[in-house]
């Protein structure tokens, strides 16, 4: 979006992090795994107006919705069962991509 240079970069180094710190955790037998989530509805979320709140699901392409925290946890679990999943970025987004 226009006027989010600063938060792209954050975003941006936290990716570009996971795998070099998956690897020099590799031989103590930690895993690294990020979750890119999108828009979810969380109580910061919860004070926004309806209307906003529908508008900013209608702007995920599927399911146009905001994501529910249970759907976060269920990708958490699944990645912790799974010991392969390591350095890895999961976005958890509907295919979201906001515009400028």
């Amino acid at each position: 979006q226009v006027g989010q240079a600063a938060y792209s970069a954050s975003k941006g180094g936290i990716v570009g992090m996971t795998l070099p710190i998956a690897r020099d955790l590799a031989p103590l037998g930690i895993r690294v795994v990020t979750i890119a989530p999108g828009l979810f509805s969380t109580p910061l979320l919860a004070g926004l107006p309806e209307k906003v709140r529908k508008f900013l699901g209608q702007q995920v392409p599927f399911p146009s919705r905001l994501g529910d925290p249970a759907e976060y946890a269920h990708l958490v679990q699944a990645l912790a069962e799974n010991p392969m999943v390591n350095g890895e970025v999961v976005r958890l987004d509907g295919a979201l991509r906001m515009q400028p």
